[in-house]
């Protein structure tokens, strides 16, 4: 009876999910407690399952708010304008250079783990380059989309927040055991950027091949309001100074945005109506993030104190052959893409994640390698996923048919995740 309890919640919180008829932190705090209620747990019960499960999720969720706001903040400063700039003079009329300079800049852009900011930094600044040199846009697409699968498993990106929420740890010591295969993917992209520009070669680009887009100068011009050009060493400097206590784990993960934060808007935006203004234009953002990181933590604290996962998990054994059950972290590692394509980010770590650990378990799989395996096939699905908003964004500014990105990137994006893979295990970062 648990068991099916358990499975029945799992498919009401994947199908309200995927049909987006509800917020994730209504379904991931109301359903969980329905299910508990079902059960016969009392409501003081069920309030401490939720408690003991938000405790967890504290540090994680603070860290989004701090970090959200920081790397807007850092956007609007101009900081990662500069820097796009400067990669695309470099590349000048060299194709595969302008390719490379994408992955680049896709990569730096998505330091701030938040797609929308990335897609807004990226595209618009290289889809004239690309137009102009007749570069095919679906490869700017695919570019980006890679580099932000893989800058996406930083501790304050989502996916990675998610697993540690599940898991009962902090998002910043996931991301530790995750750098050496972060940094074989930030690799490939760029291996992938020379394959793709050899490719953009053939079908004929070049400088001055193309056609000329027009500039929004409004829009630009109220961009421009808030830049900080005299500012840019400091804020670069912040921010590496920023990453490298977060990467040498000196300071707690939250607590070297919120001091890096205060430092950005006191040296440039000494004003406090400017500084008002700037948090409010990135907090609601954080905050929905951050929130829904909270509701999760309340349904993994329901999973756990109810024994439901358990039951499951028990349930599924019976069915699963033995000599599949040690490579089951292996197996959804590998379909990580397709699965992460057709459901929902929440659903996906929330209520695929936790039950796959908990059978992994019974077979000897410890549960942080089933999260290893399965946040990174999510996190490359990212950009070609129907269900992510931004991939929409994208493919508006980029001027692709959803199909025609689907069909182009994901060939190279599940060969990524899948060396990504290969290669945790040749480093024995994650355990056959």
């Amino acid at each position: 009876m648990v068991a099916l309890i358990g499975f029945i919640m799992i498919f009401l919180i994947v199908f309200l999910l995927l049909k987006g008829k509800m917020s994730p932190i209504v379904v991931l705090a109301l359903i969980p407690t329905i299910a508990a209620l079902l059960l016969g747990f009392s409501p003081q019960e069920i309030a401490r399952f939720i408690k003991d499960g938000i405790s967890t999720t504290t540090s994680n969720g603070i860290l989004f708010i701090f970090s959200v706001i920081y790397f807007g903040v850092m956007s609007d400063t101009g900081m990662f304008d500069v820097i796009v700039n400067f990669l695309v003079k470099k590349a000048g009329n060299n194709v595969i250079a302008v390719t490379v300079a994408t992955a680049i800049i896709a990569t730096i852009a998505h330091l701030d783990g938040t797609t929308a900011t990335t897609v807004l930094i990226t595209i618009p600044a290289l889809y004239p380059v690309y137009k102009a040199m007749k570069i095919d846009t679906k490869i700017l697409l695919c570019l980006t989309g890679a580099c932000m699968g893989v800058m996406n498993l930083l501790p304050w990106g989502g996916p990675v927040a998610r697993a540690a929420t599940v898991l009962g740890m902090d998002a910043n010591d996931l991301w530790h055991i995750l750098i050496p295969i972060q940094i074989v993917g930030l690799v490939f992209n760029i291996v992938l950027a020379v394959l793709l520009g050899m490719l953009a070669v053939k079908q004929g680009a070049g400088a001055g091949k193309g056609e000329v887009v027009d500039v929004d100068e409004k829009a630009k011009e109220e961009e421009d309001a808030l830049r900080r050009p005299k500012l840019l060493i400091f804020n670069l400097l912040l921010t590496i100074g920023l990453i490298v206590i977060l990467s040498t784990g000196y300071l707690s993960s939250y607590v070297a945005f919120l001091l890096a934060l205060s430092i950005a808007l006191a040296v440039n935006y000494p004003d406090l109506k400017l500084q008002d203004k700037l948090i409010k234009k990135h907090a609601p953002a954080a905050l929905i993030i951050s929130a829904t990181l909270f509701a999760a933590g309340a349904m993994v604290g329901i999973f756990d104190g109810t024994g439901m996962l358990t039951e499951m998990a028990n349930a599924l054994m019976s069915i699963i052959p033995d000599f599949m059950g040690r490579f089951i972290h292996i197996i959804f590692g590998i379909i990580a893409l397709p699965l992460g394509l057709c459901i929902g980010t929440d659903a996906y770590f929330y209520g695929i994640m936790p039950l796959v650990m908990e059978v992994g378990q019974s077979y000897g799989v410890d549960a942080l390698n089933t999260a290893l395996t399965m946040v990174i096939g999510k996190n490359l699905a990212l950009m070609v996923s129907p269900l992510v908003p931004a991939t929409y964004l994208a493919t508006g500014l980029a001027n692709v048919e959803l199909k025609d990105h689907m069909k182009f990137s994901i060939p190279w994006y599940w060969a990524i995740s899948v060396i990504m893979i290969v290669i945790g295990i040749i480093f024995q970062i994650i355990p056959l």
